[in-house]
């Protein structure tokens, strides 16, 4: 009990022997919830792929090419299979009826048959009963390869030989919008470059096979598309899909496609051969040469402008590189050539797209792909367009933001809510961080730290804006839809849904609007394998949004089905009863009961399902209403750069987003700070290189990340919580808009403090070297 006197609190004590009951602890939306499997982590007891055992366990290791492109002359596994302890060795003649598979188009072999395309390509797998004499039999088969030229340039792809038999183009896109003949008074161009970045998940890739007694096979492994992956192993192995199951074990990390297919593949061809259950724990290198990276891409771009700043045209090329394979590349292009033009008003759009093959590592869907490119490119021209006029970065960008009711450069009106400008208001006013005081501890907080930064008189501090966007859900007609099941018996709640949990919160967001709608405070997410029915991808928020509205239905369903007795008992409609706490109650007070009363033992569930509104493919010009909604952010950005040495520190991010509606703060925030480190990654550090195709360094000491030690401080300055009245909750995903968004910003700011260009991600010590500002400026 507490109080107010003049302003003063006062606690009050209770008199002795009287004991204050506890408040029961909140639930529901709203509500920063601990996820259920927090304590398992913490100590180290949850089940991960790389931690599952079985009786009789077989150990699989998959040789891979050592070359990008090279023709097969041979593939000897004699040696291997006569070694002690080698079960089993299968390539491609043990692949019934391989007609290739795929994320997005099926051109991709199992194991490489005439052709290796890319560096790390599977070959072969050997299955044996020690992990070391897997490896050393795959070590031994002998494979003649004639090495053959490889084409790594993606502007080379079009002249170049074709490398696969689809041909070397997988999409173009030539959008146009408006007047193809409009100028402006000014007219700003500039050339960008981005580099692969890899998603690096916390644990490689990892998954066990066992063999079933009808001939099939169930494959446990942290997939993120259960039921896809299904349906590409059962093609695959010349089964039906009733035959191969997919249980999902725990995701460490995923801001990607998690699994590299090929890995579940060679585990259920081999445990289908030998009868037995099968292992595969990927080493850190195979990861980084097989599954997919962020597409590298080159963009060139002209912004043509009023005398105000007003945007009149865009004219933009992009050239996307994805690697050996189709996958998602014809999507990327996509979310790409959509969302050239940022999140600003362009009256009219010119915009060349195209995604082609060459022998780089696979590219593929990554967090924000296509959007985080453009982002950077577009943001980039609108600081060239500020210095050719003389306005202030900021100032170019509040001229042209967009809001409901504008039109993309697809033609599809932004109908959700797109509150542009009150986001980048809230960080241009939010104070700025203090400049680090002249004593010996702050030079901790110069570039490069006390050993790598010289003198602090050389360092220049510099303030950057950028605005992001990115869709929701799938795009250009895809299906969207997921099914789930609830149930009530007793005080305990169990929810049932394929939606996988990455890390995106969703099995809390399933618990809470389980509580809020039912008062059931005890909630379980069932484990999801492929016998439950379908719920699609985890990726771009589609889980929060057609997974949770299917479970909400669900739970309203259920919800009906406990209080239509009570409701005709009393007379009253179902609408006059509220849950709350675990309690009924009418609106007058006259019936007030418990949920476990209510239920007298009896079980109760539904099943529903949730389908958005339809899209329609883009059509020969690039136009069509292809999303379902848009999600938009505005970070400033902070840095520090010694413009002698070129070196970068990020002091602070500050950022405002679209969210819709807040269902858990804590992880809200959460998914926004790491968003916000993952493309301070992209911007600063994160390239995974080749050479000539070849993948230089592919492990943790070549491949820098963020570390705690170069996140900024995140500040959140504004949540917007304008609920979009056609999703459930009205909610918005919340961290792939941050991922696109934050290089963008950092560039922003190294332009601020260098005068340099930066037309390229991540952002080179050279190219952050500072020179005369006027070669940021534009052209005439």
């Amino acid at each position: 009990m507490s109080g107010t006197t003049d302003g003063a609190a006062v606690t009050a004590t209770p008199p002795a022997g009287v004991q204050i009951p506890e408040e029961p602890p909140p639930h529901g939306l709203g509500v920063s919830l601990t996820p259920a499997e927090a304590p398992a982590k913490t100590e180290g007891t949850f089940p991960y792929a790389a931690d599952l055992w079985a009786e009789g366990l077989l150990w699989a290791a998959v040789l891979r090419s050592p070359h990008p492109r090279a023709r097969i002359r041979s593939v000897d596994v004699r040696h291997a299979t006569e070694m002690p302890g080698v079960r089993a060795v299968v390539t491609h003649e043990d692949v019934p009826g391989d007609k290739g598979h795929g994320r997005g188009v099926a051109d991709r072999p199992v194991f490489a048959r005439d052709e290796v395309r890319h560096h790390g390509e599977p070959i072969a797998a050997v299955a044996a009963d020690h992990p070391d004499t897997a490896r050393l039999a795959a070590a031994a088969i002998v494979v003649e390869y004639e090495v053959l030229e490889a084409v790594t340039d993606p502007q080379h792809a079009f002249e170049a030989e074709p490398l696969h038999p689809d041909g070397n183009l997988i999409r173009h896109i030539p959008l146009r919008f408006g007047d193809a003949e409009a100028v402006g008074e000014v007219m700003v161009e500039g050339f960008y470059r981005i580099g692969r970045q890899d998603p690096a998940p916390i644990g490689a890739e990892a998954g066990l096979a066992v063999p079933r007694p009808d001939g099939g096979v169930e494959i446990y492994t942290a997939s993120t598309d259960p039921h896809g992956d299904r349906d590409l192993a059962a093609a695959s192995f010349g089964l039906d899909p009733a035959q191969v199951k997919v249980v999902v074990t725990g995701v460490p990390g995923a801001t990607a496609d998690r699994e590299d297919p090929s890995t579940q593949l060679s585990l259920g061809l081999l445990a289908l051969r030998t009868g037995c259950p099968v292992k595969l724990a990927a080493t850190r290198e195979e990861s980084f040469l097989t599954h997919a990276h962020r597409h590298p891409t080159l963009l060139r771009y002209r912004h043509h402008a009023d005398g105000d700043g007003k945007l009149v045209k865009v004219e933009a090329q992009i050239l996307m590189d994805a690697g050996a394979y189709a996958d998602t590349s014809a999507e990327a292009l996509a979310a790409a050539v959509s969302f050239a033009c940022g999140p600003y008003v362009v009256p009219h759009a010119v915009v060349e797209g195209w995604a082609v093959r060459t022998n780089n590592p696979p590219s593929g869907h990554m967090r924000g792909e296509g959007a985080l490119q453009v982002c950077a490119a577009y943001e980039g021209q609108m600081d060239r367009l500020a210095a050719h006029l003389g306005l202030e970065p900021d100032e170019i960008r509040r001229r042209n933001v967009m809001a409901t009711g504008d039109l993309l450069p697809t033609g599809q009106t932004v109908t959700c809510p797109a509150p542009v400008a009150e986001l980048l208001r809230a960080v241009t006013e939010a104070p700025l961080p203090e400049l680090p005081k002249d004593t010996p501890e702050a030079e901790w907080l110069l570039p490069g730290g006390p050993e790598g930064a010289g003198e602090p008189g050389a360092v220049r501090r510099g303030v950057g804006y950028a605005l992001g966007m990115v869709h929701m859900l799938g795009a250009e007609g895809t299906d969207e839809v997921s099914t789930a099941t609830v149930k009530v018996s007793g005080s305990v709640a169990t929810v049932i849904c394929a939606a996988v949990e990455t890390g995106s919160g969703f099995a809390m967001l399933a618990r809470q609007i389980v509580q809020e709608t039912l008062g059931v405070e005890e909630v379980h997410v069932a484990g999801v394998d492929t016998d439950q029915p379908p719920a699609g991808r985890a990726c771009h928020g589609r889980h929060t949004w057609v997974s949770g509205g299917a479970v909400e239905r669900a739970a309203k369903m259920v919800r009906t089905q406990l209080l239509q007795p009570l409701a005709h008992k009393f007379g009253m409609s179902t609408e006059l009863l509220q849950i709350t706490d675990g309690k009924i109650t009418s609106y007058d007070g006259v019936l007030s009961t418990t949920v476990a009363e209510a239920l007298d033992g009896k079980e109760l569930w539904a099943t529903a399902q949730c389908r958005p509104h339809p899209t329609e493919p883009l059509d020969e010009t690039g136009q069509g209403d292809a999303f379902v909604g848009l999600a938009f952010c505005a970070i400033r950005c902070v840095a520090d750069v010694d413009i002698e040495l070129g070196t970068v520190r990020v002091v602070e991010m500050s950022v405002a987003q679209d969210v819709g509606r807040v269902l858990n703060p804590r992880q809200l925030q959460a998914r926004i700070e790491a968003g916000v480190t993952q493309g301070l990654g992209a911007a600063l550090m994160e390239n995974l290189r080749t050479t000539r195709g070849q993948v230089r360094h592919p492990d943790l000491t070549g491949y820098a990340l963020p570390t705690a030690l170069d996140a900024p401080d995140i500040r959140i300055v504004k949540l917007v919580e304008e609920r979009d009245v056609v999703a459930p909750f009205g909610a918005k995903a919340a961290s792939a808009v941050p991922v696109v968004t934050s290089p963008a910003a950092v560039a922003s700011a190294v332009r601020a403090a260098t005068g340099r260009p930066i037309g390229r991600l991540p952002i080179r010590p050279q190219a952050a070297v500072a020179q005369p500002v006027q070669s940021a400026q534009g052209t005439q």
